[in-house]
């Protein structure tokens, strides 16, 4: 019987080892930034999603880490309605905007801070004052290949 920290080591690790890197370097930095969220993990077709939640229900995600075969991203669930002055959010869609990481040393950006400060203080449900946990949400049964195919 693996625990969940262990299953979630093993779907990083069928990365390439650079992006499996910076994102358990980015992890790391979140889970300091948020020791009460709810770390929510989807291992999806497409992706792998680390979500850090004020509860155990998807819609209630502050942040999220997305990896990729050949990148990580910071993602802001509801990120369309938060105020980037910077203008470093990417994205167009209705609700989700999101930062490309390049090092986990980005979180510490002033700029991003705020906008996960900003992310906090608009959650519908508040950060409680427990410890944050970790919970497997869903497997994907079909994947997409967790490393770039070579051409």
């Amino acid at each position: 019987m693996t625990t969940p920290a262990q299953q979630l080591a093993g779907f990083i690790t069928k990365f390439d080892p650079a992006i499996a890197r910076l994102a358990r370097s980015a992890r790391v930095v979140l889970r300091k930034r948020l020791p009460n969220a709810v770390e929510l993990v989807y291992d999806n077709y497409n992706a792998l999603a680390i979500g850090y939640c004020s509860t155990e229900r998807a819609s209630d995600c502050i942040v999220s880490l997305a990896v990729f075969p050949r990148s990580v991203a910071l993602s802001f669930y509801y990120g369309a309605g938060l105020p980037d002055p910077t203008g470093i959010l990417s994205g167009s869609g209705k609700q989700n905007r999101y930062i490309s990481l390049d090092s986990a040393r980005q979180l510490s950006d002033p700029a991003v801070e705020a906008l996960i400060g900003a992310a906090i203080a608009k959650a519908k449900v508040p950060l409680t004052t427990r410890k944050g946990y970790l919970v497997i949400k869903s497997i994907s049964a079909k994947q997409r290949p967790r490393r770039p195919t070579v051409k």
